[in-house]
C-alpha cells in the first residue's frame, strides 16, 4: 500500500493478534433506541460495503461541516453584531445538523456491518477510534460560530476544546488500565445536542444563541453544561473504573507511574498550548483561532491515536509525542520575552500568522502519514484491505451465520425439562 513509516513494532502487531473486543455500553439511549434503530438499518446495506468505508465517510461528514462554516465565519465574528443578525446561511446550519446524523449513525452502523461480513478485527476499532479523536476537536469548532467572539471569547472557546479532549481521552485512559471500553451514555446525547442546537439556529434563527439575562448568556449555560456533566456523569465513573479494575485485579495491574503515563503527553500538550494562549506576542488566539484550533486538534489527535494502539496491542504508551517538539520550539520563538533586544527587531503579526499556518499544515501532514502507516502496515500484518471486504472474509461470515442458525434451531427442537417429565 505504498511506503510507510514503520511506526508499529513487533509488539504491537503480536499484540494486535491477541486483541479481542471488550465492551461495556449503559446508555439508554443507545441500549433500547440507537442499537435497534442500527441493527435495522444496517440490514439494508449490501454486504459488499466495507464497514471502515462507513466510518471514513460519517468522518468525511465532519471534515464539510467545518470547510463550510469556516467559508461563512472564518473568524467566529459573523454572530457579534445583534442588529445585523448572524451572517452565516440558515441553510448551512440545517445541513450541519443533517450531517451530524449522518456522522452519528454511520458511527454506530460500522461495527455491526463489521460483525455482519465477518471483518470484525482491531483495524475497525483502530480506525473508527483514530477518526472520532479528529471529530472531537472540529464539532465543537461548529458550535463558536453561533455565539460569535463577544459572548465566547477565543480564551474561553480554548478550554471548551481542551474539555472535550478530555472527556474523549479519559476514556481511553480508562480502557488502557482496566482492558474494557466503556461507552460513556453522555456521547448519544451530546451528538443529538449538537444537532438539535444546529436545527435550532434554522428554525428560530441563531440571534437566539445571543439571548442574555441578568448577565448569564446562552454561551455561558453552554459551557457550564458541558463541562459540568463531564464532571458529574464521566470522569467519577471513569475513576472508580480503574480503581474497581485494580481493587477486583480485573484490569491490566500497572504500577502507579505506568497507569498514569497516558497523562504526560496530554499534559505536556495542555501546558505548551497554555503558555501560547497567555503569553503570545501577538496575542495569537485573537488573531488566528480557528487555525489553532486545528493545530491543537491535530495534535491532540495523534496522542489519541498513539494511546489507542498502546491499549489494543497491550504495549506501553507514550510519555511525550514527537509533534510537541516543534510545538515547543514555536512557542518559544513567539514567547520569548526578549526577541526584540536579541533579535534586533520584534516578530509581527504577520510573522506569527503565517509560523501559526506553516505548523499546522506540517502537523497535519504528519499526522496523516501516522495514520496512513499504521493502517498500511496493519492491513499487510493481516493480509487484508482497508476499505475494501475479500471474498473470504463474506464466505466465513456467511458460514458463521449458518452455523448460528442451526445451533438455535438444534436448541429449538430439544426437549424442555416439562416436555421430559410428562413422557416419564
Amino acid at each position: 500500500m505504498g511506503c510507510t513509516g514503520g511506526y508499529l513494532t513487533e509488539a504491537h502487531l503480536r499484540g494486535f493478534e491477541r486483541y479481542k473486543y471488550n465492551c461495556i455500553d449503559t446508555g439508554f439511549v443507545s441500549v433500547y433506541i440507537m442499537h435497534p434503530f442500527w441493527n435495522y438499518c444496517v440490514k439494508f446495506l449490501p454486504k459488499w460495503l466495507a464497514p471502515n468505508l462507513l466510518t471514513f465517510v460519517g468522518f468525511l461528514m465532519t471534515v464539510v461541516n467545518f470547510i463550510l462554516i469556516s467559508y461563512y465565519d472564518w473568524d467566529f465574528k459573523a454572530a457579534n453584531d445583534k442588529e445585523i443578525g448572524n451572517t452565516v446561511p440558515a441553510w448551512v446550519w440545517t445541513v450541519a445538523a443533517i450531517n451530524i446524523l449522518i456522522y452519528y449513525n454511520l458511527d454506530g452502523m460500522d461495527g455491526k456491518q463489521a460483525r455482519r461480513t465477518g471483518t470484525s478485527g482491531p483495524l475497525g476499532e483502530l480506525f473508527d477510534h483514530g477518526l472520532d479523536s479528529y471529530s472531537a476537536a472540529l464539532i465543537p469548532i461548529y458550535i463558536f460560530s453561533l455565539f460569535g467572539t463577544q459572548d465566547l471569547p477565543p480564551i474561553r472557546m480554548f478550554f471548551v476544546i481542551w474539555n472535550v479532549f478530555l472527556n474523549f481521552y479519559l476514556t481511553h485512559v480508562e480502557k488502557y488500565n482496566t482492558g474494557v471500553m466503556f461507552l460513556p451514555w453522555g456521547y448519544d446525547f451530546t451528538m443529538w445536542g449538537v444537532s438539535g442546537i444546529l436545527f435550532v439556529a434554522t428554525v428560530f434563527g441563531p440571534g437566539i444563541y445571543r439571548f442574555s439575562m441578568y448577565g448569564i448568556t446562552i454561551a455561558n449555560v453552554f459551557e457550564f453544561t458541558l463541562i459540568g456533566s463531564g464532571m458529574v456523569s464521566s470522569h467519577p465513573i471513569i475513576a472508580r473504573n480503574i480503581y474497581l479494575s485494580y481493587k477486583n485485579k480485573t484490569g491490566k495491574m500497572r504500577p502507579m507511574w505506568e497507569m498514569l503515563r497516558p497523562f504526560f503527553a496530554f499534559l505536556w500538550l495542555f501546558v505548551i498550548t497554555l503558555i501560547w494562549s497567555f503569553c503570545s506576542r501577538n496575542d495569537v488566539i485573537n488573531l488566528e483561532p480557528r487555525i489553532l484550533w486545528i493545530l491543537y486538534g491535530t495534535i491532540f489527535s495523534n496522542i489519541a491515536c498513539r494511546l489507542i494502539v498502546a491499549q489494543m496491542s497491550d504495549t506501553r504508551c507514550d510519555g511525550f509525542n514527537v509533534l510537541m517538539w516543534p510545538l515547543a520550539a514555536t512557542v518559544a520563538v513567539c514567547c520569548f520575552p526578549y526577541y526584540e533586544q536579541v533579535f534586533g527587531m520584534d516578530l509581527t503579526a504577520d510573522g506569527e500568522r503565517w509560523i501559526v499556518q506553516g505548523l499546522t499544515i506540517f502537523s497535519t501532514l504528519a499526522h496523516w502519514h501516522y495514520g496512513y502507516g499504521v493502517v498500511s502496515e496493519m492491513c499487510n500484518h493481516f493480509h487484508i484491505r482497508c476499505f475494501k471486504i475479500t471474498k473470504q472474509a463474506t464466505v466465513d461470515a456467511e458460514q458463521e451465520l449458518q452455523a448460528e442458525e442451526e445451533q438455535l434451531s438444534a436448541k429449538a427442537l430439544e426437549p424442555t425439562a416439562a416436555e421430559i417429565v410428562e413422557e416419564v
